[in-house]
């Protein structure tokens, strides 16, 4: 496995870092570097500007309008986002549900859904979870009847990120009560727009209202808006799952934040505290260690073979890793990182480094939001199971 970049990939990260550092609004980036406050017009704002350069799909190959990279391309222009202070693009239109359309849609569908994800015009949701269905997620109960040309769904999906922004959503949903839970899945796209539909947000510990509830009361769903084939979508879930544990692996903001963390540790006068400077190393080890991980994974890319197979892995380290650094950045701040005030959040204020380098506003609420990440995207010790027996055997 070679680890290290060809002179054209070093060069396609220089094309990439000049075109992001000379797009990227610089008032987005600031707030990224210092973790306040997005909203949706960041969010959205940001993956226009990639659409409109062809890059919001930037996994996609170029016979469905994507830039046709490689693995590795992939992962630069990640990494360059990242350390630039560009937003995580919301991932479930192009990274998750696009990949799903592609693979399994029909070309009426591709040609329907795929231009407005590529665009950054549409915002999708995710509907899987479903109170006492998220680990478990074969136990899923909310209902798609068939009557003629249309599905009739009844039930409720919950943790939809950023649902109060959906105009589309993507559903598994059960067909059939016949044989095992997984065989009576199938996956529907839905108008979040459609009589019918009620998101209730649910406000969280950090102040945030990141996560929603969703309800379907009888909605009526065109059955040209079923992927696939009917009760077949578990497998379709499968993959894109696989997609979303990649993605939560995120070592291109660990890194970004590492470097923030040592800022931190700098700017409170414990950069030559030896107990703070060996937990901050301990960390830097194992981002390098999981970044050779993802650059394995790159590499069996490249040669043709298929790496998902241990995207639970890269999903366990990745997103234990996130909660260290936001721990770790709670203790360099001290008493500087406990206060919680909504208004001041608002503001994007709660009070000053000494040396005045940034605010320490959303200290607490990261580290209260980052507790999730072992358990979304499947849990960790429901992952630890499936490598146990997919990788080790």
């Amino acid at each position: 496995m070679e680890l290290s970049f060809t002179p054209q990939q070093q060069a396609f990260r220089e094309e990439v870092r000049q075109w992001v550092r000379s797009h990227l609004p610089q008032e987005l980036a600031h707030k990224v570097h210092n973790n306040l406050r997005l909203h949706r017009e960041d969010l959205q704002g940001w993956a226009k500007i990639l659409g409109k350069k062809g890059w919001l799909g930037y996994g996609w190959p170029k016979e469905f309008g994507g830039p046709g990279w490689d693995a590795v391309q992939r992962h630069l222009f990640e990494e360059e986002c990242a350390l630039a202070g560009a937003p995580r693009i919301v991932p479930f239109g192009p990274v998750m549900v696009a990949p799903v359309i592609m693979a399994y849609g029909n070309a009426e569908q591709q040609k329907r859904f795929l231009p407005g994800i590529a665009s950054g015009e549409v915002w999708w949701s995710q509907g899987y979870s479903e109170p006492g269905s998220g680990s478990d997620l074969a136990s899923l109960k909310t209902r798609a009847e068939r009557v003629g040309d249309k599905y009739i769904v009844n039930g409720q999906k919950t943790w939809t990120t950023l649902g109060q922004y959906g105009e589309w959503i993507f559903c598994l949903v059960r067909t059939s009560t016949e044989g095992k839970p997984q065989t009576g899945i199938s996956f529907l796209l839905i108008d979040m727009r459609s009589p019918g539909v009620t998101v209730r947000p649910i406000r969280l510990l950090d102040g945030e209202c990141e996560v929603n509830e969703v309800f379907f009361d009888n909605v009526e769903v065109p059955v040209e808006n079923l992927i696939g084939e009917e009760n077949k979508g578990w497998t379709y879930a499968k993959h894109l799952l696989s997609h979303e544990r990649t993605n939560i692996a995120d070592v291109n903001r660990s890194k970004r934040e590492l470097e923030r963390l040592k800022r931190l540790a700098k700017a409170e006068g414990l950069w030559q505290d030896l107990r703070i400077r060996d937990e901050i190393a301990k960390l830097e080890v194992d981002i390098v260690a999981l970044e050779m991980l993802v650059l394995r994974v790159l590499s069996a890319v490249s040669s043709g073979r298929n790496p998902l197979d241990i995207a639970g892995l890269l999903k366990i380290r990745g997103s234990e890793i996130q909660q260290r650094y936001s721990e770790l950045m709670m203790l360099v701040a001290g008493p500087f990182s406990l206060p919680f005030i909504q208004e001041a959040m608002e503001a994007g204020w709660q009070g000053d480094f000494p040396g005045g380098e940034a605010a320490h506003s959303v200290l607490a609420p990261t580290y209260f939001n980052y507790r999730k990440t072992t358990i979304y995207g499947g849990s960790n010790e429901v992952q630890r199971n499936i490598v146990a027996q997919t990788v080790l055997g």
